[in-house]
């Protein structure tokens, strides 16, 4: 075993830790929250990493992810995600896609491959897609709600979509699904209202949401550490 993970080892034991390091996870989505989930895991030590994303770091992104700096504005967010990746463990396999998630271009995907899926893109489209997508091919998904106009992390929580309340993402989710027939989805949400934004600033007519540098962060280490957890099968129940 790899002396990075032998502090992770003493929790989840070498099992886990060649659980991990054998499985592949995709992860759509590579901005505030999901950024976050792709660092948990790769330090984790997951040995495969799919990132899928097309947008380029901007200076806007600065204040909230964790691969935004000035020296990467410009680059494409999964190119840098997969620089920090393999910089933490250079044995990971990190592909990379410059790639929106939409139907349109699903099928570029085989869900089949992976051992878990990450939704934490922001299209109510996509996001359908992707629980469909992933259900149809039996593999584990957990899905971001909405996390912009949010400041208190501790309201998030882990919850079946059918059991989330107040959040309005989460709401047009469960209609949308419950139409489709899906049964089931495990998503990260929080109770708490969104707040209103103090300036206006809008793109395509709509308002931009608001977000600060700890609450996007909490949403994406509890995602990674429920992925991680279903990897293993190893949770404190205490």
């Amino acid at each position: 075993m790899k002396e990075e993970f032998s502090r992770t080892a003493l929790l989840l034991g070498e099992d886990g830790i060649s659980c991990l390091s054998s499985s592949r996870v995709a992860i759509f989505g590579v901005g505030g929250v999901g950024g976050y989930v792709a660092e948990a895991l790769a330090r984790a030590g997951v040995g495969a990493l799919d990132l899928i994303d097309k947008d380029d770091v901007s200076v806007s992104n600065i204040n909230r992810q964790i691969i935004a700096l000035h020296s990467t504005i410009g680059q494409y967010k999964v190119d840098v995600a997969a620089a920090r990746i393999k910089d933490i463990n250079p044995d990971a396999v990190v592909n990379v896609y410059r790639t929106f998630y939409l139907p349109e271009t699903a099928r570029e995907f085989d869900f089949s491959a992976y051992d878990y899926v990450v939704d934490a893109i922001d299209t109510v489209t996509g996001k359908i897609q992707l629980v469909l997508q992933a259900q149809a091919a039996g593999t584990p998904i957990i899905s971001s709600m909405g996390a912009g106009n949010k400041l208190d992390p501790t309201r998030f929580e882990v919850a079946d979509i059918y059991k989330t309340s107040v959040c309005p993402l989460a709401k047009v989710m469960r209609r949308e699904l419950k139409s489709r027939g899906v049964k089931k989805l495990k998503v990260v949400y929080s109770k708490e209202p969104p707040m209103t934004p103090n300036v206006s600033n809008r793109e395509n007519g709509k308002q931009v949401p608001g977000s600060i540098s700890f609450v996007p962060s909490c949403v994406g280490l509890i995602i990674a550490g429920e992925v991680i957890k279903d990897l293993t099968g190893i949770r404190n129940e205490q």
